[in-house]
């Protein structure tokens, strides 16, 4: 069960990677209708890269829980606090490396995501599987699961006016309105 349960976070991981960074684009490739903003990311915000690796993990996440019969407290708990964990990472890598050197690095965000999603994968299979008994902490998994989608769904359309909410390109929060030409703000220009 526990091989079964390794090879499956290594297959998430890389599904989780794969369907975020398709994620990413489904705003625009829906015409920027309802789906686009539930699930793609409607700006460049970190939040926004948050949210389209977060939806692929609890998907996964589902998948898995039909493979981890014998663990379901155990497994939920340990994949909210992987997916935490996955959030945690990834916005304090970004803004450490990129306070201390000025500006983000395409490459190094994306390999570093993928690094992040690999080891809350890990993270959650060794809370699974590990001798520390983690059940009586599931309804407090449950709040924390419940607050998340609460963020997810809020957020995008509500956003709070910090830094993790704005979008470095166009210095907008939120959906960025359909008559405004992002490309052209990386021209140079200030509105259309």
């Amino acid at each position: 069960m526990d091989k079964k349960l390794k090879r499956l976070e290594f297959a998430g991981a890389v599904f989780v990677f794969v369907c975020g960074t398709l994620l990413h684009f489904l705003y625009e490739w829906s015409n920027k209708n309802v789906v686009g903003i539930l699930f793609g990311s409607v700006n460049e915000s970190v939040w926004e890269h948050i949210k389209i690796f977060a939806f692929p993990y609890l998907v996964w996440g589902v998948i898995e829980l039909a493979f981890s019969i014998g663990y379901f407290r155990q497994f939920v708990v340990a994949k909210v606090f992987g997916l935490y964990l996955q959030c945690i990472l990834i916005i304090s890598f970004y803004y450490l490396y990129s306070s201390i050197i000025g500006y983000s690095i395409l490459w190094l965000d994306i390999l570093s995501v993928f690094v992040w999603i690999c080891f809350a994968q890990l993270f959650s299979f060794k809370l699974t599987t590990g001798q520390r008994d983690v059940r009586g902490l599931f309804p407090f998994a449950l709040g924390l699961l419940f607050l998340f989608g609460a963020m997810y769904f809020c957020f995008t359309a509500v956003p709070p006016h910090i830094d993790l909410f704005k979008d470095p390109v166009t210095g907008m929060y939120g959906i960025i309105p359909k008559n405004i030409d992002v490309g052209a703000f990386f021209m140079g220009a200030q509105e259309i």
